[in-house]
């Protein structure tokens, strides 16, 4: 860049990432509490706070959530409050938001006030993807508002890449007689819903068959019948922004277990967690390290992958 970088305030994870992977950690001037990596990012002033106790089990977070909305009604989803004040005092060039998900964005109210007291007019990079086509897209809009485009498009091209190496193996694979195991991907707990948006499409390419999520669209909500009724062979736990720690001890409550106890993946070792903090619910470069993580999971052995000893984790029933 000929010039100095912009000041960058990133209100989402992804963002956070995409902006690191592009080499603009430094200009980086603020972030959303949940910014967590890569290191160095806590330090950051921290822009946004809970609505609701993000530490409590789903449930009370899926009531928590309700009550809100039913208190106030046509308020938005949203789970996170936003330091307008602050955000102004940053002074930043360039703003990052999202629209993906209702639940997990900044209301865009609170942004625009935001925008509005800064005193000047920063840029505001809206990311809505849905699949991976919408990541790269995401990337190179953001590299767009920050003058990283030959950065960036090196970025997608190397992401890319590893997207096909996966996807040439797998099908190598099945070709010579391994099966593409039916997997369910559950992204909340109590109640479930199956995870939707980009989840179907990596399960895809990593060589199974997504028995309830739909491509492209939206997570929805299910029942835990409608899981034992699809019967898949694999089943992944990876409620959305639990970690792997977190994930572990709620499949195992009295809320959760005994629907998962009786399923035949279960009894056949094939219960799986996977962080869903940090990989599959967090649309930043690290899609691509979930897509690893599926294809050693869905092909023991044919894969090698070292994101999975650090990300996910076998549920076995122990008695």
């Amino acid at each position: 860049m000929d010039t100095a970088p912009p000041r960058i305030v990133s209100l989402l994870p992804a963002a956070t990432e995409i902006v690191a992977a592009l080499g603009l950690q430094r200009a980086l001037v603020g972030r959303s509490h949940e910014c967590d990596f890569p290191a160095g990012i806590a330090a950051l002033p921290s822009l946004t706070k809970p609505r609701v106790d993000a530490t409590a089990d789903s449930r009370r977070i899926h009531e928590a959530v309700g009550r809100a909305v039913a208190d106030e009604p046509g308020t938005s989803l949203a789970l996170f409050t936003l330091d307008s004040d602050a955000v102004a005092a940053l002074r930043p060039d360039v703003v990052l938001t999202q629209a993906t998900c209702d639940v997990c964005a900044i209301a865009g109210g609170d942004v625009a006030e935001a925008v509005r007291r800064v005193g000047h007019a920063p840029r505001v990079v809206t990311l809505s993807t849905t699949n991976l086509a919408g990541l790269w897209h995401d990337i190179l809009a953001v590299a767009a508002a920050t003058g990283t485009l030959a950065t960036a498009r090196e970025l997608v091209a190397r992401l890319q890449a590893r997207c096909d190496s996966v996807a040439c193996r797998v099908k190598s694979l099945i070709r010579t007689g391994q099966p593409r195991p039916r997997v369910a991907v559950i992204e909340w707990l109590d109640p479930p819903m199956a995870a939707g948006n980009w989840v179907p499409e990596l399960v895809r390419l990593a060589g199974g068959d997504d028995v309830l999520g739909r491509a492209g669209q939206h997570s929805h909500w299910i029942d835990w019948p409608a899981v034992s009724a699809a019967d898949p062979d694999l089943v992944i736990l990876t409620p959305c922004g639990f970690s792997l720690d977190r994930i572990t001890a709620e499949a195992r409550s009295a809320a959760v277990w005994p629907h998962l106890r009786s399923l035949r993946a279960t009894r056949t070792g094939r219960l799986w967690a996977v962080d869903g903090h940090h990989l599959l619910n967090r649309p930043g470069p690290r899609l691509v390290d979930s897509l690893e993580v599926l294809a050693v999971l869905f092909h023991p052995g044919a894969f090698r992958f070292g994101a999975v000893d650090r990300y996910a984790a076998r549920l076995e029933d122990d008695g």
